[in-house]
């Protein structure tokens, strides 16, 4: 009977050593994810492109559950966006810690170049940038012996410097070590050391269907690099990986867990309604075995899906972003605004949110009057109770799906207090303008957008209770291959008004953003 418990337990426990590894592990528009890891704790950043504050900060214990600490942009000394949009502004960062400080390094493109942050704690204060002489995107750090080495690939070369991480100083030309496998676009490069030999991780394929992860190596951090004859290492641009709800994976990072283990985490998109993908390019996880000596070999060789039987690390659940606001304390760390927010737009009065309308339309793209959440999963509830008592003829207050400033959609009140009504409005490129509208009693409504990951339905109630259809899109029509961007879908609320001489202003409250 002995004989038979422990055998049974020891069944039990190998079975509880694996689990449904549910990807991707970070929802939404959380692309380019760079990690370290610091005894037990685990920390990663992901890109932000044209959004403050910028380079989301999470923290785990297990690589699966994530918890967003902070921003390591939030203030706009370290944060200019001027003109910025989805396809330009801060680029895949690199999060590392040395001796005791955490480092960020990224790219500002189009207001600064690549710079350098540094930190103490990673949920804040980060410092301002330094700014870096080596061009290319995607840089990376490597401390060794006292020195530290950054690589990026300026002209499409990974290119190898030392600087000073301090002023951020280059104490060494740039040398170029590698341009990968012949694909498009090499890029994000890292460098790893095991087992004697320097390992230099890229991405290749450019970030859409055809992306994949290609490695080389060396004996010396200056090469000669040498690249694995199994590339690419992990791609589902293939027959084993074509028929995945997740593609385009690449631009991944290593870490090696407390135990041993190694892991990648990288970025993939889930398409919906075809080869389409709404919410952005996500942040996903997979194991690695890499033998002493060996090439690392990422999933088994297997393709990457949205559930993968894999032994896992213990689990450590985090703390989940609210579903209900309130709006009496200031925003947390999941609201982002588009580019540098004016402050004087946004205010809290008796639990309500006051957006003051900027003459700058969405489709303007100049710090227009909107703050908002990432879409993190397919299904979506966005509702809101909007009072746009002090409004005038072509003013507009409401709820919108973002993309990019020439891809979006609204459901808002708009007219006069004597005069208003429910409208639905979308910019989709070329195609722009009021497709619906409904007339209501009184300046006040509670609008509401649902998703199942397909469509788009827009709705509105007078009484909260009952809630009527306006309009319905499909989710393809604001997909990064409709509109384009390299972003995902951010929602949130919106204010904007047709003269500049006027004080327009809505206030919001029971908001609700839920995913699923």
């Amino acid at each position: 009977m002995r004989k038979a418990f422990l055998i049974f337990g020891f069944v039990m426990l190998t079975l509880t050593a694996w689990a449904q590894l549910r990807n991707p592990v970070i929802q939404g528009f959380h692309p380019t994810p760079s990690v370290c890891r610091v005894g037990d704790d685990f920390y990663l950043v992901n890109s932000s492109f044209c959004y403050f504050p910028g380079v989301p900060v999470y923290h785990s214990k297990d690589l699966v559950n994530w918890e967003l600490i902070g921003n390591a942009l939030d203030r706009e000394s370290q944060l200019p966006l001027k003109g910025s949009f989805s396809w330009i502004g801060i680029f895949a960062p690199t999060i590392r810690y040395h001796e005791g400080t955490y480092y960020i390094v990224s790219t500002n493109v189009g207001n600064g170049g690549n710079f350098l942050i540094t930190a103490k704690d990673p949920r804040g204060p980060w410092s301002e940038p330094v700014w870096l002489e080596q061009l290319g995107i995607d840089p990376s750090l490597w401390f060794e012996d006292g020195k530290c080495y950054m690589v990026s690939n300026p002209n499409d070369i990974i290119t190898l410097c030392e600087i000073d991480p301090v002023t951020g100083k280059q104490l060494s030309p740039g040398k170029p070590v590698w341009q990968g496998m012949g694909m498009r676009y090499p890029e994000a490069p890292h460098i790893y050391k095991k087992d004697g030999w320097y390992y230099l991780l890229l991405s290749e394929g450019g970030t859409e269907i055809a992306h994949c992860m290609t490695i080389a190596r060396s004996k010396n951090i200056y090469g000669p690099y040498v690249a694995n004859p199994a590339n690419p290492i992990l791609t589902n641009c293939n027959v084993k990986g074509q028929n995945s709800q997740i593609q385009a994976v690449g631009h991944g990072d290593f870490v090696q867990a407390k135990d041993g283990s190694w892991w990648t985490v990288f970025l993939g998109q889930r398409h919906y309604g075809g080869s389409h993908h709404h919410l952005g390019r996500e942040t996903c996880l997979a194991p690695m075995e890499w033998k002493t000596g060996q090439w690392p070999v990422i999933n088994g060789g297997n393709p990457i899906d949205t559930l993968m039987q894999v032994k896992t690390l213990p689990e450590v659940k985090m703390p989940q972003l609210p579903t209900d606001y309130k709006f009496n304390k200031p925003l947390g760390p999941e609201w982002v605004y588009i580019q540098n927010p004016d402050s004087t737009k946004y205010r809290m009065i008796y639990d309500k949110l006051r957006l003051y309308g900027s003459v700058s339309t969405l489709t303007g793209n100049d710090r227009p009057t909107f703050v908002g959440r990432r879409q993190e999963g397919p299904g979506l509830l966005m509702q809101t109770h909007v009072d746009f008592r002090e409004s005038y003829q072509g003013d507009e207050a409401g709820l919108c799906i973002y993309q990019i400033f020439n891809g979006h959609a609204e459901i808002c009140l708009e007219g006069t207090r004597e005069k208003m009504q429910v409208s639905f409005r979308a910019t989709l490129k070329d195609l722009s303008g009021k497709f619906a509208q409904a007339e209501i009693d009184g300046y006040e409504a509670w609008l509401r957008v649902r998703s199942d990951g397909y469509q788009y339905f827009f709705e509105y109630s007078t009484d909260g209770e009952v809630f009527r259809s306006l309009f319905k899109i499909s989710c393809t029509l604001l997909s990064n291959e409709a509109v384009g961007g390299f972003t995902g879908v951010v929602c949130g609320m919106y204010c904007t008004k047709k003269n500049e001489t006027d004080l327009t202003y809505a206030n919001f409250d029971a908001f609700k953003f839920k995913n699923w």
